[in-house]
């Protein structure tokens, strides 16, 4: 009942919100800062709902998010669901980078273009590349980036057995602007774990502080992935415990 109830509320907003598109796309003309600030209120209002029928949330460190300057958002993948737990509280504009075949889902993929969110062809290095440079704009624009650096949705049983992050933050080892770590525990018995059934869960969001690749030693910056790999893994370890 719980995962009808989530399709209904998406499938109902994507249909009901044809008409709201268009008024964004008019007001984009006049006001592109207005526009972007009213979808992102609208999307993270709708987002409450599947989020509170699915989960009881533990957010732990968000003070350590800025609330007057773009970030990147670098976090572990365990669910479908990790999107709806994070955007919702992302305090200003914020793209994410989804997979290419998102790009093919009609009224969706319109939202997500209004939003950044930037669309990554993981089979082809050139374009992929080039996905990754338009998030780095993005954030010197001022428009905050989330990237899943395990490149899909981890499937092991023990959640701090991370996929390798696959490197794109070494583009962003001279960045002034900050990185922030999010590890994201339990959000997998949502629903992957216990699919098809939807299950009340109790998941933990920890925001880490604020890493400034400028301001590492040469070698943390040639590792820069792992560094915030492992930064991920010990509050993974540590909230064990609270879920």
């Amino acid at each position: 009942i719980r995962f009808i109830l989530v399709c209904i509320v998406v499938i109902a907003y994507l249909v009901l919100t044809i008409p709201v598109l268009l008024v964004e796309w008019i007001i984009g003309k006049f006001s592109p800062m207005t526009k972007d600030i009213s979808s992102l209120r609208m999307v993270q209002a709708n987002q409450i709902h599947p989020v509170d029928h699915s989960a009881k949330v533990t957010v732990i460190g968000e003070e350590n998010v800025p609330k007057d300057q773009a970030v990147l958002y670098v976090a572990n993948h365990r669910s479908y669901f990790d999107i709806l737990l994070t955007y919702s509280r992302c305090p200003i504009r914020t793209g994410y980078v989804a997979k290419k075949e998102m790009e093919h889902y009609p009224l969706l993929s319109n939202w997500m273009r209004n939003l950044y969110c930037l669309f990554l062809d993981r089979e082809d290095i050139k374009q992929g590349l080039k996905t990754i440079l338009q998030a780095a704009d993005y954030v010197k624009s001022g428009i905050s980036v989330c990237i899943f650096p395990e490149g899909t949705r981890n499937k092991n049983a023990d959640e701090t057995e991370m996929l390798p992050f696959h490197e794109q933050l070494q583009d962003r080892s001279q960045a002034k602007s900050p990185i922030i770590p999010i590890a994201i525990s339990n959000s997998a018995n949502i629903w992957e774990a216990n699919f098809p059934k939807m299950t009340p869960t109790h998941v933990v969001i920890e925001y880490g502080k604020p890493i400034i690749p400028s301001e590492l030693d040469r070698d943390t910056q040639r590792r820069l992935g792992s560094y915030t790999q492992d930064i991920i893994k010990e509050m993974l370890i540590k909230n064990k415990e609270l879920v």
